[in-house]
């Protein structure tokens, strides 16, 4: 009787326990989730289908539009590499080019797939500031990855009219701006 209610209690406090580790481009143990029900769940924004999809679904349904703000939905359109797109939700709004956003499976190896990342920086490289073309922060090569194409973002119910800005962190506490867009 003893020993089971010591594994109940055990039980207990194991699922207080957090799974994510917080910080800038932090990553959660594995989760086993794909960015579309993990966006859905952090969002608020109840679409379903492949990423790629949510940005036709949201018409008539959610506010849809080029400027981020906290907890909207940046949806990336297919690419060979992303076959069914990608969404993250935005965390914070640095200045009109650069977001920091929560994601699932975002990577290309084993330590990243299906798993959680916090505060990652996002910037613009579309040279309308539509944000039309992204970049994505690397954690494991500390640089900004390939240009993204993306359509833009789609608004949870409730959403703030303007973007919010984030206060300025210390020096050399985000990462370093991505360079312009060649061509």
């Amino acid at each position: 009787m003893r020993r089971a209610a010591a594994l109940g209690v055990l039980l207990l406090l194991s699922a207080c326990a957090g799974d994510e580790v917080a910080g800038p481009g932090a990553v959660g143990p594995p989760q086993g989730l794909d960015c579309v029900p993990y966006a859905r769940q952090v969002s608020g924004i109840d679409i379903h289908g492949d990423a790629w999809t949510w940005w036709d679904r949201a018409e008539g349904r959610y506010a849809r539009g080029s400027v981020p703000v906290p907890g909207a939905v940046l949806v990336m359109r297919t690419t060979p590499v992303m076959p069914r797109g990608h969404l993250a939700v935005v965390e914070t709004v640095v200045d009109s080019r650069d977001i920091r956003v929560t994601q699932a499976n975002w990577g290309n190896d084993s330590k990243s797939r299906g798993r959680v990342e916090t505060g990652t920086p996002v910037v613009d490289v579309s040279p309308d500031n539509t944000w039309r073309a992204v970049r994505v922060w690397n954690r494991r090569t500390q640089a900004y990855g390939r240009v993204n194409p993306a359509y833009g973002f789609i608004y949870p119910r409730g959403a703030p009219a303007a973007p919010l800005v984030a206060q300025a962190a210390p020096e050399g506490a985000l990462c370093p701006a991505a360079p312009a867009p060649e061509g």
